[in-house]
């Protein structure tokens, strides 16, 4: 029962850190982008080339795979989310997003190939063993530092402070000089900072798959739902809860059960609290 409880806040840091992703991007394209998930798999699809068939030292591995993930975060907002913006209104970022996931899963996956391909040991000369295995503790621990690391970016730093003002109103900080469409492919990076140190960090315990992408931009997309789009705390709240439940389910019922725990707890808060938990509700002026 301690290794399914450790299994399940390993993989829910995992969630929380593709929560915090869609946070990130959200924040200042008010654009949920279906490619969230894929930053991550392209991280450990990297990784696991660079380690584990070229042979270079897991430093190189770790820059390349982040290398990977922050020029996929940047190539997201300038060809899918980019030109969608400054043409409409409507959410046709929706299907921008989602044929450019399509692209590269299916890319990756004529490259790399379908099965799932275990990632190298990040470390080693380790001698843990069961719960205290690098493969748990070192996503949780990326998470921690990442989302700690974040938050001080944001009331710490000046461009943290114009990071937030184009994420409360990107009409007056445009209106008060500030690139808003800087900021933005600014956020794009930054989220693909946090999916390639994540996505590296959790390689052993997703392996290298092509299909990953899709996964974690849906259980991603739950936990931000059940935690409260644009919190980054609900975010790392709804990551863990959707985790645990995900991993008893299989624990308790089978695996078969899993994607029905999830879909569950997404229309639970859908139906009670549609905000999340530490979500804000939307106001409308009318």
């Amino acid at each position: 029962m301690l290794t399914v409880l450790v299994t399940g806040l390993a993989i829910g840091a995992l969630y929380a850190a593709a929560a915090l992703a869609y946070n990130v991007m959200y924040s200042t394209s008010k654009v949920l982008s279906i490619t969230t998930g894929h930053i991550f798999m392209v991280s450990s699809v990297v990784g696991a080339w660079l380690i584990g068939d070229l042979g270079l030292p897991t430093v190189v591995g770790l820059a390349g795979s982040v290398a990977a993930a922050i020029v996929f975060g940047l190539v997201t907002e300038a060809v899918a989310i980019r030109r969608i913006l400054a043409r409409s209104d409507e959410h046709l970022w929706l299907l921008s997003t989602l044929a450019l996931a399509t692209i590269v899963q299916q890319a990756i996956g004529l490259w790399w190939g379908t099965e799932p391909r275990a990632f190298p040991r990040l470390i080693p000369q380790d001698y843990t063993a069961g719960i205290w295995d690098q493969k748990y503790w070192l996503p949780i621990g990326c998470v921690v530092l990442l989302a700690l690391g974040l938050d001080l970016f944001y009331r710490r730093t000046l461009f943290g402070k114009v990071f937030l003002a184009v994420a409360e109103d990107a009409y007056a900080a445009r209106a008060r000089g500030i690139s808003t469409e800087r900021v933005r492919a600014f956020s794009y990076a930054l989220s693909g900072l946090l999916g390639g140190v994540v996505g590296f960090a959790a390689g052993q315990l997703t392996f290298a798959y092509f299909a990953l992408g899709l996964t974690l931009t849906l259980y991603g997309f739950i936990a931000l739902a059940a935690g409260g789009l644009g919190s980054n705390v609900g975010a790392i709240v709804g990551g863990i809860t959707l985790g645990l439940l995900s991993t008893f389910a299989t624990y308790f019922f089978g695996g078969e059960y899993q994607q029905t725990i999830a879909v569950g707890l997404l229309m639970l808060f859908l139906l009670i609290k549609p905000e999340g938990l530490f979500g804000n509700k939307q106001v409308r002026q009318v």
